[in-house]
Parts: structure tokens; C-alpha cells; sequence
């Protein structure tokens, strides 16, 4: 603990604003899907995707990646999603061991229901608050972290 550098009062201010923040816009955004579209945070992240996809259907491994999840933590939501009726599993064609999500009519449904008011509440809450300038600063904030993690766990 000697060589720990320790937040100070400002950089601990603005860790705990930053948190506050992710959680209570990640509470907006579970309150509006569930009540629009019936769905959750997690199945939304998968729908997107899926719902951009020619014929609505993505390779688990690349849905995995697209939405940044491990294998274990994506199979269990599609799972969930698939007993709710919202995607199929299918066998892939072109590889034997590979697996296929499909959107179903359900999850078309869903998502065409939750979106509109989604991207309502995302401006509300976010880019409402902010001025131009401001986004372009968050942008380049945000690129320039996420580059960092991006290069770590290159890395490691």
C-alpha cells in the first residue's frame, strides 16, 4: 500500500459522480425498456444486432463479440431470450460447430417497441444535457479510455 497513489478530493469527486452516473442512467434505461418493449438492458444489447443483420440472424461468436461478452454470459441470455420466444438457435451451415441467433417475429416486435422511446430517453438524459462542444470532448474522452483498455488486454 506504501506506493499506492490514492485518489485525492477532486478525483474521488469525480469517480463517484461518473459511477452515480452509469448506474442511475443504466436504471433509466431498464425502466423505459422493460415498460416499452418488455425487454431487458441485457436483451436489447443482443436485439440491436440482431434486429441490423440481414435476415436477423448473427453468428453467436460474432453476437458475442458485437455486444463484447464472454461465451458463457452470452449462451445464458440467448437462452433466456429463447424460452421468452424472442430468438432461435439454428445450427450453422457453413460450420458444423458453430450456432446461428435468429430474431424472431417477438423479438422484431420488442425491439420495434422499445427503440423509439430508447432513443428518446438516451437524448433526455444524455445528449440533451450537452452541448455540441461538449460531445465532441466526451467523444474524444471516451476514445482515448477505451484505446487504452483496448491496448492492455492486448497486452496481457
Amino acid at each position: 500500500m506504501a506506493g499506492t497513489r490514492w485518489l485525492d478530493e477532486r478525483e474521488a469527486r469525480l469517480w463517484q459522480a461518473y459511477r452515480a452516473l452509469t448506474r442511475d442512467l443504466q436504471r433509466a434505461f431498464d425502466r423505459q425498456l422493460d415498460r416499452d418493449g418488455g425487454v431487458s438492458g441485457a436483451d436489447y444489447a443482443l436485439l440491436v444486432p440482431l434486429s441490423e443483420a440481414p435476415d436477423g440472424v448473427v453468428r453467436m461468436r460474432e453476437l458475442g463479440r458485437a455486444v463484447g461478452w464472454d461465451r458463457s454470459r452470452l449462451s445464458h441470455q440467448v437462452r433466456r431470450m429463447e424460452t421468452r420466444g424472442l430468438v432461435t438457435r439454428e445450427d450453422c451451415a457453413d460450420d458444423a460447430r458453430g450456432l446461428m441467433v435468429r430474431l424472431t417475429p417477438s423479438g422484431r416486435t420488442a425491439i420495434e417497441a422499445a427503440a423509439p422511446e430508447h432513443v428518446a430517453t438516451v437524448r433526455r438524459y444524455f445528449f440533451d444535457q450537452l452541448s455540441e462542444a461538449e460531445q465532441a470532448t466526451l467523444t474524444q474522452l471516451f476514445e482515448r479510455l477505451a484505446g487504452k483498455l483496448a491496448s492492455d488486454a492486448v497486452e496481457q
